[in-house]
């Protein structure tokens, strides 16, 4: 069975962009709770650690037809959740470094634009999701937004940054102010750990 990600930081470490409690409960109840529910599905048919988190999304058809779409929901939970919490960090690396400013600018022109475009993207998705920076199949960035759990995995994306956006995430301290969430989300990207990422995926692709 899958091994939880421990939180790269303390519940009060992303104060006051987010609080303490908000990182709390979304770590030790959704988060947790998406992983107990697919190891315990695993665990009913008998998976033996075969693949990654991420490979097992293309091999869902080893598992009987009536359980993959809960595997599919729960598996997408836990890989959006660790991505997510991963890509934050209170150490003021929210400005983009080395490889992926390089693919920033080639983009969308700048960083600026970046992330005008990040908002505007976050801004359309309805009900819960998440937007997400992707890596596409000819190597070119892409945001997009995906509804509920799924995975830019099962699409053939690599998912570089993710931006929870159900309500868990942000709803005691910000209610209804979600576009200040998603501002503020800005605050506390690692983009030390995001260029890793994209090196890494760059390196795979190639």
């Amino acid at each position: 069975m899958y091994q939880e990600m421990p939180l790269p930081y303390a519940y009060d470490a992303l104060e006051p962009f987010i609080d303490t409690r908000t990182v709390g409960l979304h770590y030790e109840k959704h988060y947790r709770n998406y992983l107990n529910k697919l190891n315990q599905l695993l665990q009913k048919n008998n998976y033996k650690n075969e693949y990654s988190k991420e490979e097992l999304v293309t091999h869902l058809d080893m598992f009987p037809l009536k359980d993959r779409g809960d595997i599919l929901y729960h598996l997408g939970g836990v890989l959006n959740h660790e991505l997510y919490f991963s890509n934050m960090s209170p150490k003021q690396n929210n400005q983009p470094v080395k490889s992926i400013l390089k693919a920033i600018d080639q983009a969308y022109g700048n960083y600026d634009n970046f992330k005008k475009e990040f908002l505007k993207t976050a801004s359309y998705l309805v009900g819960s999701g998440y937007t997400f920076l992707v890596l596409n199949g000819k190597k070119e960035l892409e945001i997009i937004n995906l509804s509920n759990q799924e995975t830019p995995y099962t699409y053939g994306l690599i998912p570089l940054l993710a931006l929870d956006l159900w309500e868990h995430a942000y709803y005691l301290n910000y209610q209804n102010e979600r576009v200040r969430y998603i501002e503020n989300f800005f605050e506390i990207i690692d983009f030390e750990q995001i260029n890793q990422l994209y090196e890494t995926a760059l390196s795979k692709k190639s």
